[in-house]
Parts: structure tokens; sequence; C-alpha cells
């Protein structure tokens, strides 16, 4: 008895299945929602991602397979049930982990994370400076605000933190933590933090050839409200900042980065995202779920010299007029397993969102449109400083900003 087998028994034993029709909905086992079931001999189908990304005869299959027993046989609940108790569980693959680099990094990412940083915003052009008091600079500035995220406390908490960089010589002037925000709410910083996430990828461009792509949502301290007509009454819901990139699925460093509306689709932005990966970084292989299945995102993919691992929905087939989904098509459906060995390293950018996440929050502290976009590239390019931090602990990698030209390669 296979892994699915068994877990299908465990369904069937201690989960309602309801019947409806000629089909039956089987709860997830994770809680949420169900699956539909259509348990036809010759042709099973299930609407779970197991069973439609590799074809197989999935778990939720195997419990309405055992349903159907019990409800030819009386005494099949006893015989299910006694199954169900002699199940052991799966050994779970784990992979090896260099602990003592790992806890090296961890001990000292505080004091290599200013330098890099520090290094980083040392490549920011200052604009002209105007009339009046001598303002902040630019690169003092941008090094405040991403340090305060990185810190995850408020603005007036973070001085203590800003004090300490001061008089370590990170920065030449101390800001006012109101100014920190003023900084987040320029529209000029945005190009400037997209410029600084894709320098700071750069030190693993020997590392990463492999890529996955997706989008998450930060949420937001403002709410949407809106009548719902159907129960009569009004509702609210957080709003929330979507942000779509694409990550090296060794390291998880982002290596480039979109933010639009919350409402974008996911499937249009893919080929900036390859783009702006491919001028630094030799890309072989792109994965992605099925959002990201069109002719233009397999030619943007292909354009690059990388091959994509996107899964076909149900409604999708062969088409002759494209060669390229031809034969991925082909490959999705006669060499399966092998096809998800490599379309399952786009689990990683789900663990590059996780570990923003966890590190930095999944929600954003400011007020307007600009300053939320502005947080959350300083939430991914805190991110790729402390990913920089655990690969030079680990593969001993040496971070080099801007290259050699120096001020030539200034940005702002």
């Amino acid at each position: 008895m296979n892994d699915r087998e068994q877990r299908g028994l465990q369904i069937a034993a201690l989960c309602q299945i309801d019947r409806k029709g000629s089909v039956y909905l089987v709860p997830a086992q994770s809680g949420r929602g169900k699956y539909t079931v259509c348990p036809d001999h010759d042709n099973p189908h299930c609407s779970c991602p197991d069973h439609e990304t590799r074809g197989v005869v999935c778990k939720h299959i195997f419990a309405v397979r055992c349903v159907q027993k019990r409800e030819q046989s009386m005494d099949g609940i006893t015989t299910t049930l006694t199954q169900t108790v002699t199940i052991t569980e799966e050994k779970r693959k784990t992979y090896a982990q260099n602990w003592p680099a790992y806890d090296r990094a961890q001990m000292h990412e505080k004091e290599k994370f200013r330098s890099l940083l520090h290094d980083l915003c040392e490549g920011i052009e200052e604009p002209s400076a105007g009339k009046g008091r001598p303002r902040i600079s630019l690169a003092d500035a941008i090094f405040s605000a991403a340090y305060k995220v990185y810190s995850t406390v408020s603005g007036r908490r973070f001085m203590t933190d800003l004090r300490e960089a001061h008089a370590a010589g990170f920065i030449e002037r101390m800001p006012c933590f109101s100014s920190l925000m003023g900084c987040l709410e320029s529209e000029a910083v945005t190009p400037i933090l997209t410029a600084m996430i894709v320098q700071s990828s750069l030190p693993l461009k020997s590392v990463e050839v492999d890529f996955a792509v997706d989008s998450s949502g930060f949420t937001t301290s403002r709410f949407i409200k809106w009548f719902d007509h159907k129960y009569g009454k009004p509702r609210q819901e957080h709003e929330w900042v979507k942000v779509h990139l694409m990550c090296g699925v060794k390291t998880n460093v982002v290596t480039a980065v979109e933010i639009r509306g919350k409402d974008a689709q996911d499937c249009p932005l893919l080929p900036d995202l390859v783009k702006t990966t491919a001028k630094n970084f030799s890309v072989q292989e792109v994965s992605g779920d099925k959002a990201y299945g069109s002719f233009k995102n397999y030619d943007a993919i292909s354009a690059v010299g990388a091959t994509p691992f996107i899964p076909f929905k149900t409604h999708q087939g062969f088409s002759g007029k494209h060669k390229l989904w031809g034969q991925m098509f082909h490959y999705f459906m006669f060499r399966r397993e092998e096809f998800c060995q490599h379309y399952h390293k786009r689990s990683n950018v789900e663990s590059t969102f996780g570990m923003i996440k966890a590190k930095f929050r999944d929600h954003v502290r400011s007020k307007t449109d600009v300053a939320m976009r502005n947080e959350a590239l300083c939430k991914i390019l805190c991110h790729n400083i402390c990913c920089l931090i655990s690969a030079m602990y680990e593969l001993g990698i040496e971070p080099e900003f801007w290259g050699e030209k120096g001020d030539a390669a200034k940005i702002g």
C-alpha cells in the first residue's frame, strides 16, 4: 500500500464524504475547502492539484473508492477503521543543513547587514542641492529607512539603533524619525530601491541558474468598505500590496521585482521579470504555476535561452501553432514525474515569501500607496542582504557592489 492509499484510508475513516449525483465531495486534509471526485473506473478525476498536475490516482480518489466499498458491504466500516489503525507515518525527507555556518551567519547578521547596506547606499547619486537649509543625504535617508524596516519596530523606538549606526560611521547625519517616513513617501525612491534589489543579487550570479516566479500580498492598515447586497449589510477587508518577484531556487535571492495594483494579474508581468533577471544571470529554467501559462510567456523564457516548466490547465492542450508549447505539453503528458521534479523547484519562491514575511512581517505600516510600495521594496532588499550574509558563511562569497567603475555605476 503506497502513501496515497494510506492517506485515502485516513480520509475515508475520519472525514465526512458527501455524494452529489455522480460525484463525491471530499474535504481537504488541510481543512480548507473540498475537492470534487469523479470515481469513473476507466478515467477517474479529482480537482486537487496532485491529480491535475501529475495525472495520478490521488488520495481523494482512493478515499472515494473506500467509501464505495463501504456502501457495498455492511462490514466495510470495520475493515476500513482497522486498516487505518495499522497505518505507519511516512518518514519525512530531510535535507542536510550546515549548522555551524548558519549559526555564525545568524550571530553576525546585524553587523554584516549594516555594512552591506552601507556599501549598497554608496552607489546612490545625490541630487543637486537646492536653496535653503541643507537636507540629509539621499544615501543616509535610504539607509535609515531600510534599516528601520529590518528592525521591524516603530520609527521612534528605532532611533536607538540609528544612533548606534551613526556612531559606527554608517551615516553622516542623524535623521529625525519623521524623516524616515518622508523618505518612503517619495516616488523618486522607488526606482532606486528596485535597482538596489537587483544590485544586491549580483554577487550570487555564479550560483543561481534556475529561477521561480510568483506573487503574494502584504496587508496594510487601510480598509476597503462595501455594501453586501446579498446579505444586506456593510462589509470591510484590509487593502494589500501585491508583490510579483522572481528568485533563485538555491539561495532564495530575489533577482527581479514588480509591484503593481492589488488586482494586477500574474501572467502579463512574467516577461519583464525574466528580462530583468537575464540581464545579469544565466537563466536555464523558469518555474511557475498554471497562472503563467501563455504563448507570450513561453516566448519570453525561450528568448533568454531558458526552459519553461509551467504545468498545463485542464482545458489546455497541444498546439501545433507554437513549437515550444507543443514540446512542453508532450513533456508534461508523457514524462510527468520528470517534469514535476523541475516544476517543483517553484516551491522555493513560496519559501522566499515565507522568509520575508516571517522575518520582516507580513504587513506594511505605511498609509499612502507610494510609501506602502517602497516599504515592501525595503523588505525585499533586507531579505536579499540576509541571503548574501548566509552565502558569505556557507559558500565563502565576498559581496562587491557597483563593479569597478565607481561613480560611473551610481544610481539616482
